[in-house]
């Protein structure tokens, strides 16, 4: 089981990606869900799935702040991508960066940073297995 989860962890930061952006008001970014899986690990006593995506945001495209109902494991594969989570500052990440998002978190700031290259993000989001949208859009006060 350990062995399993060292995997997981390990495997999530190779693979993964972003956040995942919603398509929001700055322009539809493109999502890609690679995979969906089971997991063995339980999220509050509930059974478990990683779902991991692949988010392309072509030169200076957004998405809308949202939130997600487990933690998400980014990396940027492609380009630089502005991120951001809750009140902490924009971080300006590039190709080979990491990045974590807590549960529930608000994923405020996710932009390709760029006015000419595209940037392309890989997430694994866990989650509980009964959740069928991992992206919760913040709603507009």
């Amino acid at each position: 089981m350990f062995r399993l989860s060292i995997a997981f962890i390990a495997g999530a930061f190779v693979i993964v990606g972003i956040t995942l952006a919603q398509p929001g008001d700055h322009g539809k970014s493109n999502v890609k869900v690679l995979s969906v899986a089971d997991v063995a690990e339980k999220i509050d006593g509930k059974k478990a799935k990683a779902t991991t995506v692949e988010v392309t945001l072509k030169p200076g495209q957004s998405s809308a702040p949202h939130r997600h109902p487990g933690p998400v494991f980014g990396y940027v594969l492609e380009g630089q991508y502005d991120w951001a989570i809750n009140d902490n500052p924009v971080k300006t990440l590039k190709a080979g960066d990491t990045f974590y998002e807590p549960t529930n978190c608000l994923h405020r700031v996710s932009k390709n940073s760029s006015d000419k290259t595209t940037a392309r993000v890989l997430a694994v989001v866990l989650h509980p297995a009964d959740i069928r949208d991992i992206v919760i859009p913040e709603k507009k006060h």
